[in-house]
Formats: C-alpha cells, structure tokens, sequence
C-alpha cells in the first residue's frame, strides 16, 4: 500500500497538504458516518479509514515518513505488491477515548531475528545514540591527555628521578630536619 496513493498525494506533499487530504478523507471514510450503512459499505470505509489514518500518522512524522521513503525507494514498495512496510501495526477497533488506538499487531514477526537486529541497528544509529558515544568518546580522551600530560610535566620539571625516588628523598629532608630541630631546639 502507497501512503502517498491513498492520501491521493505526491511525494512532495507538505504536511499542510497531508494533513487537508488527512481531513478529508477521514471525514468521508469515519466508521461513526457509515455506522447506518450495509455491513459491505460499513467494512470498506473502516478499511479505508485505517488505511488513510496510518498513511496520515506515517507521513506526518519525519523520521517514519524518511524511512517509509528510503524503504520505498530501495524497492519495499516500488514494485506495486502488496506489500506494507508498516502492516505490523494495525488500527483497533475499539475507542481510545476519541480517538481509534495504534497498537502493535501481535502476529507480526514477534521477536524475530530480524526485527530484533533492525531494533538494535535503530538505536545505534539514533541521533542521540551517536552524540552519547561521541560523548563518551571525548571523556576518556581528555582522561587519557590528562594522564599523559602530568606524566610529561613532572618528568620536564624533575629530569632523571622518578616519583618514588623524589618522595624518598622528602622523607629523607623530613627526617633530617626532624633530628636538627631535636639536636638544636
């Protein structure tokens, strides 16, 4: 199913034009205005009504509007079947409040494989994902330099002693000065 097709839209469409076709057609196909009407003609406005209520919530949101494009493009729907990216969700029959509730199908692929990669590629390579890693990334760097850095300096102002040798000698100095104060009060 072609969102774009059922809206009766282009690819181009704004969201102001998405949302007049939205209203439109929704209004036509409500359950609520055929609930008087043959069972055949009831049916196929509550099946166009889904279709047209999905086709509205996929392309008004950019993130599923680019991915229904990019799953389309790379041939998911190009082919003209039957095929719907988003089927694993469905329209409930019942009211949620006033509005129809968008509920995740439970036959679909529950827990496969591929759904669970597909999940885990999506939150990898979510905008905030990527910011946490580079994030992430820039603290033990700077941890890195600062210990590095420290090590440089105390080696550039104490050439040839190491830490150990510089707080022997320290103690050395303490102890010496402890026994000339006690000789020389």
């Amino acid at each position: 199913m072609d969102h774009y097709k059922v809206l009766g839209l282009h690819r181009t469409a704004t969201k102001e034009e998405i949302k007049a076709a939205f209203k439109k057609l929704a209004f036509q196909f409500h359950p609520d205005k055929h609930s008087q009407s043959s069972k055949a003609v009831r049916d196929n406005a509550t099946l166009r009504f889904k279709q047209v209520s999905e086709a509205y919530e996929i392309l008004m949101d950019d993130r599923k509007r680019a991915d229904y494009n990019l799953r389309w493009r790379s041939g998911a729907g190009a082919g003209g079947g039957s095929h719907n990216y988003y089927s694993q969700y469905s329209y409930g029959y019942g009211r949620n409040g006033s509005n129809y509730e968008y509920k995740p199908r439970s036959g679909f692929n529950a827990g496969g494989f591929t759904s669970k990669f597909e999940l885990a590629l999506r939150v990898l390579t979510a905008r905030s994902s990527l910011l946490n890693l580079g994030f992430a990334a820039a603290i033990l760097g700077a941890i890195f330099v600062i210990d590095t850095s420290g090590e440089t300096l105390w080696k550039l102002q104490n050439s040839g002693k190491s830490f150990e040798e510089t707080m022997k000698s320290i103690e050395k100095a303490k102890a010496y000065r402890e026994d000339n104060m006690k000789e020389h009060p």
